[in-house]
Formats: C-alpha cells, sequence, structure tokens
C-alpha cells in the first residue's frame, strides 16, 4: 500500500509563487511507487483547498481560476486517522473525500514555513516532514536565529536590531546607535522573510533611513547587519535531524545585484557578483572542474540562480563551511532539509553564517543532485524522517493521570478567587 502524502504549499505569505514553483518540483519527483499524492494548496486568502489540477503549473497561472476549479477543504484527525473534508460540511455527506498518513509541507515565508503551519499539523497529530514547530520559527526569525548562532560561538557578522514601533517613536536614537555600532555599508532586512524581499543596502544617513521604512513595510522586527566587503555568497545544504546531519556539496552564487535580489533568484537573473568567533580565516583558491549552473528558464526555483557547484574554494575552505552548516543545523534542532547560507571575505578569508533557509526553495536538489542523491530519493528521505520523528513521538510521554480536580475547591459560583462576597 502506498504512502499517503500531503504535499502543502502556497499560504498567506509573499513568498506564495515560490512555494507553488517548490511543490510541484517535489510533486514531480515523488516515486509513484511508494507516495500518493494528496495536494493541499493554502490560497493567499489562507483557505485550504484540493484537487488532481493543483499537481500542474499551468493551473497556477490563473489564481482564481485554480482556486474556482478546486475543492476547498480541512483536515481533521479522528481516531488516529488524518482525513481531509470537503467544506462546508454537507449534512448527510459529511464523507472524507481523501485520507494522508504524512504531511509534506513545501512552503516559504511567514504564516508557513515560521512554526505556523508547523504547530497546526502538532495540534492534529499529523507527522511531516522538515522543521518543527520551534525550529521553523527560529529559523525564519534571523535575530533568533543570530543571537542562538553567537551564543554557541559561531560567526556572525555584527548587527543591530529593533522593532518598527522603537523607529516610529525614536528614529534618530536608532540611527545613532547603528552608526554607532556598525559602519557603512550595512544591509537592511526584515527579520522574518525571505528570497531577499524588502532587504536593501544603506551608504549613509539618508539610504538606511530610507531602507529601514521599507523593510518596516514588511515586518515589526528591522535588522542592519555590517556588509562584507570582498564578499563571496556560498550556500551549503544539510540532511538530517539531531541524531545524524550530512552536508551537501557547496555552491557559490552570483547575482546580477549588489545583493542576490528576488529577480536573481527566481527569475534567472544574470551577471556578476557581528561578532567573529570560531571558524577563524580560510585560505580560499580557485578549483579545477566546477560547473556552472542556473540561467534556466523561469519558474524553475532557486535552481535558475546562476551558481557554480561546486564552489571554487579551497578543500580546507569547503571543509570547515561544511562543518559549519552542521553545527549551525544542530543547533537549531533543524529537521529534514536546510540551506545555510555565508558570507565570506575573499581579502582577509573570514567566513560568517548569514542565515539559515528552513524549507528552501526547490527543497536544495540541485545541491544533492551533485553528490548522487536525486530528486526522487531527497523526497523519499525527508518523508521516512517524517515517519521516524512520529515514531519517537509515540514513545514520548506527553500527559499523565492526575486527581487535581478531583480535590481542586473553586469558589461558588459568580464568587471572585480572594474576594470576600
Amino acid at each position: 500500500m502506498r504512502v499517503r502524502v500531503g504535499v502543502i504549499f502556497g499560504g498567506e505569505s509573499v513568498e506564495h509563487e515560490i512555494s507553488i514553483i517548490s511543490a510541484m518540483q517535489a510533486i514531480a519527483a515523488m516515486d509513484e511507487n511508494k507516495y500518493e499524492v494528496v495536494p493541499l494548496y493554502i490560497s493567499k486568502q489562507n483557505r485550504w483547498y484540493t484537487g488532481k489540477a493543483l499537481t500542474n503549473i499551468e493551473t497556477f497561472k490563473d489564481l482564481d481560476a485554480a482556486i474556482a476549479n478546486a475543492q476547498q477543504v480541512l483536515l481533521q484527525t479522528e481516531h488516529g486517522h488524518h482525513y481531509v473534508y470537503a467544506f462546508p460540511f454537507k449534512m448527510l455527506k459529511n464523507k472524507p473525500i481523501a485520507e494522508i498518513d504524512v504531511a509534506f509541507p513545501v512552503v516559504h515565508g511567514t504564516n508557513v514555513e515560521d512554526g505556523t503551519l508547523q504547530g497546526y499539523l502538532d495540534s492534529l497529530r499529523i507527522p511531516y516532514a522538515g522543521p518543527t514547530v520551534g525550529a521553523a520559527a527560529v529559523g525564519q526569525d534571523k535575530v533568533f536565529m543570530k543571537n542562538i548562532w553567537q551564543a554557541n560561538g559561531l560567526p556572525v557578522v555584527p548587527f543591530v536590531w529593533l522593532y518598527s514601533n522603537q523607529w516610529e517613536q525614536q528614529p534618530e536614537r536608532f540611527v545613532h546607535r547603528i552608526e554607532a555600532t556598525l559602519h557603512f555599508p550595512v544591509i537592511v532586512k526584515p527579520a522574518n522573510l525571505g528570497s531577499s524581499v524588502g532587504i536593501s543596502i544603506a551608504k549613509d544617513t539618508d539610504s538606511l533611513i530610507e531602507a529601514i521604512n521599507e523593510s518596516a513595510q514588511f515586518d515589526d522586527k528591522i535588522i542592519v547587519e555590517q556588509v562584507v566587503n570582498n564578499l563571496l555568497e556560498v550556500n551549503c545544504s544539510v540532511l538530517g535531524d539531531f541524531t545524524h546531519a550530512v552536508a551537501s556539496p557547496i555552491e557559490e552564487v552570483t547575482g546580477s545585484d549588489e545583493i542576490l535580489s528576488y529577480r536573481d533568484k527566481y527569475q534567472g537573473g544574470k551577471g556578476k557578483g557581528g561578532s567573529k568567533a570560531d571558524g577563524g580565516k580560510l585560505a580560499l583558491l580557485k578549483t579545477d572542474g566546477a560547473k556552472t549552473a542556473g540561467g534556466g528558464s523561469k519558474g524553475a526555483g532557486m535552481a535558475a540562480t546562476n551558481r557554480v557547484i561546486p564552489a571554487r574554494i579551497s578543500e580546507e575552505a569547503t571543509k570547515e563551511i561544511q562543518r559549519l552548516a552542521r553545527q549551525a543545523f544542530y543547533t537549531l534542532n533543524m529537521s529534514g532539509v536546510s540551506r545555510i547560507d555565508f558570507l565570506i571575505d575573499k581579502e582577509e578569508g573570514n567566513v560568517y553564517l548569514n542565515e539559515i533557509n528552513t524549507i528552501p526553495g526547490s527543497l536544495s536538489f540541485y545541491l544533492w543532485q551533485e553528490s548522487g542523491v536525486d530528486f526522487t530519493e531527497l523526497t523519499d528521505r525527508l518523508i521516512q524522517f517524517a515517519i521516524k520523528a512520529k515514531q519517537r513521538r509515540e514513545r514520548k510521554v506527553f500527559s499523565y493521570d492526575s486527581n487535581v480536580l478531583a480535590n481542586a475547591k473553586l469558589p461558588a459560583q459568580g464568587a471572585k478567587s480572594g474576594v470576600k462576597q
């Protein structure tokens, strides 16, 4: 009997369309002999839908039409079974239209990748691939993420963070604080978004103010980081969980702007490319045999980004980045497949952790295929991780019998505790 996999994608996120692309790639890669796919699309209005047409990328070229031709649904767990019901309920036909054994979230950004969806699935006891609630939450919030890495001795660039309401009330104070802590240029980001949305570089006070105002439109928390000079960006994916994790080959990423933009990542753009802790300086050199990939058709997700695999760095640098990637993965208690992005100062040889993508675009399949793990095997491993996590969970104790309520003494009806009537 095939395992029924509910592939969840979309969501109320600025990365909605990117999630659709990644999900279609994952669905196409899944082994039909082992898995039966149930598409579960979350619209931008946060409604859930299913239907066979939702496994075809062509369907989503008109989102309104896609929804009109799909069935709105909700999930419900009953006696250990996870059902998909048509919504709204029909009084005489209240039967599930599908059942899933495991969920496979392929979601990006706020309201889905940030632990919100994972908490919902946990409440229904539905096993799922990818990070847990806590890992998803800290992995989405760049401030939490960097504070944890910093506390564990991992190298991050100097940064300052603030809330948008603080900025509105005391902009001069935070401009002074940023300029006293960092030096121009700096990079300004919403703390909880990805795909380079709302990110910009500031080279002076005026552009700093403009950049913070821009980021504040997307998030309540803003992070300002020191720009790394002589920048080389490399990424490494990690696959596994807290029991065992392996690192992928490393990619060198190039973009057409000063930062890798949304257009570079997802529309095939072309062109050039805090604290310091253990990790030290790396000797960088070009290596032979590197392949240039990407720049393909629109809609190819992160796989369309211009990249060189393996990155043109030394063997020493490669091993160190893979070590740091695994350590970054462990400290955040990640599971499934993540992509950790690094910044390297080519002149000084310093390497810094930039951020983690807990459910990366295209699930970083292009990195794993370089080490002999094709997309089909990657999806298989992720599903198996979800099943293993469910088995571990079932061995844990979540509640125990107690007579607390039997012995409880409550105040008389209508009385307030501790207040005489």
